[in-house]
């Protein structure tokens, strides 16, 4: 059941006004009514509530959250939803107005049909938003048919778009289906009126998921990647790739778990659920060897790219589901981890991981975490050959709910 408030007998004092005039619509940024360092208290809480509170787990004092630099235009990827049914607000309804219902913007949250005009969006840099109106002005102009969500109809699909920090904008423009003229019309314009774009892409997706990572990507203009610095070290990122949506912060997270696995030369690290080989790649140079492993097989493909750019020969990167994939004739094979990487999905850890990391035992384990809840239930089945010697929140997402977390956990010495 869903309830909207009828009347606030008072405001908390720590209220603040939001900036962006589309909140409490948007299912984004819920928290920009509340003082970033009143956010960076409830996601410290949120770690110390699921792994000590609820958990029950033995874990020395929590370090203090790191905070975010930028806490506005600090995502490097945003995918914006054309609709023919855009969502009217409360106040549009009551008037008994008729508008425009042609929409490009984010799905109104629990509601697949319902996308939300956007103005302005405070997430990421310029010239994201120049770019969305552009695109939604040309074609209002050019009347191509923006799609239909709940009757799967129409010309105009979705719009992505990433920013790197060195510079480089891609722009993915996603279609229903070819229609050549309406096409070349809107990226030729994109083209001109966007000379700073490195990369601009198509897709025709005729699925009724938005997805386009099964999909051929066609490349109209620039290049077919671009690229992420951090450290000297260069990272191809496609239209495909999976990036840390806060660069800036991402390296802050790199770094922390580098610094917590204290990897020597002499060992051999197992990245698991390595993604591009992000973290792989950025701590290769201090182990002997490491081993990626990742279900996306297209994501193991840009690991490798990314090791071969960066002129990396120490590392070794695996597509497969790495509960069927890590077992015993793996590590025989490959070598046992001294360290052991996990950056999972918000699911967590398969038990069948978790039984192999117990069978493994290597010395440390670095666990890094979009959910803390699911973390906790990992790490309490680690608990009787781990001990926990290190927390650290760190803040990728201002003004939401969201927090990443990162565990250093040391096998215990018995006897």
């Amino acid at each position: 059941m869903e309830a909207l408030p009828v009347l606030f007998h008072k405001y908390s004092p720590l209220r603040q006004d939001p900036i962006c005039e589309h909140f409490g619509v948007c299912g984004g940024c819920k928290w920009q009514n509340l003082p970033y360092d009143q956010q960076l208290i409830y996601k410290q809480k949120q770690v110390y509530d699921n792994l000590i509170r609820i958990g029950k787990l033995e874990v020395p004092e929590i370090s203090p959250i790191l905070p975010s630099d930028n806490i506005q235009f600090y995502r490097n990827k945003l995918e914006f939803t054309f609709s023919n049914n855009r969502w009217l607000t409360t106040e549009e309804i009551e008037s008994g107005q008729t508008f425009d219902r042609q929409a490009l913007g984010f799905h109104i949250p629990e509601k697949f049909d319902k996308v939300l005009d956007i103005k302005k969006c405070w997430l990421q840099r310029d010239p994201s938003n120049a770019i969305r109106d552009e695109v939604k002005q040309v074609a209002l102009d050019n009347r191509m048919p923006f799609f239909d969500l709940r009757n799967q109809t129409g010309f105009l699909r979705n719009l992505i778009i990433r920013t790197a920090n060195t510079g480089e904008i891609m722009v993915i423009v996603s279609f229903f289906q070819e229609q050549e003229i309406f096409r070349n019309t809107l990226l030729n314009h994109i083209s001109t009126k966007f000379p700073e774009v490195t990369s601009l892409m198509y897709v025709i997706n005729q699925k009724v998921n938005d997805t386009i990572a099964d999909q051929e990507i066609i490349l109209f203009k620039g290049k077919d990647h671009m690229v992420e610095e951090m450290e000297g070290l260069k990272f191809k990122i496609g239209p495909k790739s999976f990036f840390q949506t806060n660069s800036e912060q991402a390296y802050n997270l790199y770094k922390i778990t580098r610094d917590f696995a204290h990897i020597k030369k002499s060992e051999v690290v197992y990245d698991l659920y390595t993604g591009t080989g992000t973290i792989a790649n950025f701590v290769a140079h201090q182990a002997e060897k490491v081993i990626g492993i990742e279900f996306v097989a297209d994501a193991i493909e840009d690991a490798r790219k990314n090791s071969l750019f960066n002129n990396i020969t120490n590392t070794d990167f695996f597509a497969g589901d790495i509960k069927d994939l890590l077992n015993q004739d793996f590590i025989s094979h490959h070598g046992r981890p001294d360290v052991i990487i996990l950056d999972p999905p918000r699911a967590g850890v398969h038990q069948n991981v978790i039984d192999t990391i117990l069978a493994t035992l290597p010395k440390r384990i670095v666990y890094v975490s979009c959910n803390p809840a699911t973390q906790a239930r990992d790490l309490s089945l680690l608990k009787e050959e781990y001990m926990i010697t290190a927390v650290q929140p760190v803040d990728m997402f201002p003004h939401t709910q969201h927090v990443e977390n990162v565990v250093v956990m040391e096998k215990r010495r018995k006897g």
